[in-house]
């Protein structure tokens, strides 16, 4: 099961995320970034843990509400074809050599999104060995929004594309749209010790009335 632990509250905590760019890129894109038209859910639960994270507890998202109208925008940018690994590095330390990113150079096309922003409706889910209350951890997390601490600059999709958060307001009311947005990466399955593979997860999202629910883990199916 994917909900180990507890959580104590009917009401989701809520946080509104801003930023004047943005990039969820699709995984069926393999050299173009091509983006999501809004964020998805492992990256919204990315910003939740740039501003509050324990191991006491993890992040669930329920729901997304999309606030701005989707508007893309479409970036040339210089890129390396190939990253240094540790085995290469060790090869030059003995053999000479180095990483030359000029040689490495390629230009490629991104289509991101402009002025977004989002709010995001999550649960704390505490593991099963805590013995503490949930209101603890949730107090703590609203402080944080409250006061605009975090523990790393969120970002959206893109390490360069800066989020900033906030309290949710009354003005903050999901756009009126309504769509298909496909197949969307929920999270990844990684295999038990340190092999680092894992399997994707899907699931088939949608916006009503800008709103865009996120199912429990265990009910999407895997890339297979």
């Amino acid at each position: 099961m994917y909900l180990q632990g507890t959580t104590m509250y009917d009401s989701p905590l809520e946080v509104v995320v801003r930023g004047d760019f943005a990039c969820f890129s699709r995984p069926e894109m393999k050299v173009e970034r091509v983006t999501y038209p809004v964020i998805t859910p492992s990256a919204a639960r990315g910003v939740l843990e740039a501003i509050f994270w324990k191991p006491e507890f993890r992040w669930v998202v329920r729901e997304i509400h999309v606030l701005e109208p989707i508007q893309y925008f479409s970036i040339l940018r210089n890129e390396v074809k190939s990253r240094a690994s540790q085995r290469a590095a060790k090869g030059w330390e003995k053999g000479g050599g180095g990483f030359y990113a000029s040689e490495e150079r390629a230009q490629r096309n991104t289509l991101a999104l402009r002025n977004v922003a989002y709010l995001i409706k999550a649960d704390m889910v505490l593991a099963n060995h805590i013995g503490d209350d949930a209101a603890k951890y949730r107090d703590q997390f609203r402080r944080r929004v409250r006061r605009g601490q975090c523990y790393a600059q969120p970002y959206l999709g893109c390490r360069e594309f800066s989020g900033f958060f906030d309290e949710p307001g009354p003005e903050d009311t999901p756009s009126e749209i309504t769509m298909q947005l496909g197949r969307m990466l929920l999270d990844l399955d990684f295999a038990a010790g340190a092999s680092g593979d894992a399997t994707p997860r899907f699931f088939s999202a949608s916006l009503d009335n800008g709103i865009m629910r996120v199912p429990d883990r265990e009910g999407a199916p895997d890339a297979a």
